[in-house]
């Protein structure tokens, strides 16, 4: 399984780029604006091929939901903690790690948890460069949960990731720092079926 996260900000011809993904593969998209107001975040869904609703999780504006038929979830380690997720028990929930410890210990209502930083971040500069997340996601003893690695990974290092009985991947600045994101999506999907 692919992911791509959006980033924060809105990007030019963002949502031109998140159809062509979905037309190429992509599994989900999380949709993470928590800058953005309730009637651009509206904007932006509307943007997206109503086809590919049902493949988008969100991280906020949870109140658009019902209007675009949203089931998918997903909550940061402090809303998890903070049990933030309580009034969504009919839906698809997803959270983050940054330890294989508390991976570990989730229990089977998280459908799969964003385990990270595994290489040092393309997005946010300097973060996750003494991680030892890659190694550690060999202590996997929680199978109830998929094991999504998240950070740093690209076209390049991908093979490496898989090689650490995960469930999926997900993608951010490798797709949004990309002048040819659709290509490098292509070329991330590619290695992966290899």
């Amino acid at each position: 399984m692919i992911i791509v996260i959006t980033p924060e900000e809105l990007v030019q011809n963002e949502t031109s780029i998140i159809n062509e993904l979905f037309q190429e593969g992509l599994h989900l998209l999380h949709v993470r604006k928590p800058f953005i107001s309730l009637e651009e975040m509206t904007d932006f869904i509307q943007k997206i091929d109503v086809d590919f609703h049902s493949q988008l999780v969100f991280h906020s504006h949870y109140e658009l939901a019902r209007e675009f038929n949203i089931s998918r979830f997903h909550f940061k380690e402090a809303d998890r903690q903070n049990s933030l997720f309580k009034s969504f028990t009919d839906q698809i929930i997803s959270t983050s790690v940054h330890d294989i410890e508390i991976f570990n210990e989730l229990n089977e209502e998280w459908e799969y948890a964003f385990v990270s930083p595994v290489f040092p971040s393309i997005s946010k500069k300097g973060y996750g460069e003494n991680s030892n997340i890659l190694n550690d996601m060999k202590r996997r003893k929680n199978l109830d949960v998929k094991m999504i690695a998240l950070g740093g990974i690209n076209e390049n290092n991908i093979y490496e990731v898989f090689d650490n009985n995960i469930d999926g991947l997900a993608l951010l600045g490798a797709i949004w720092e990309s002048e040819e994101p659709l290509n490098v999506f292509k070329k991330c999907r590619h290695n992966v079926l290899l």
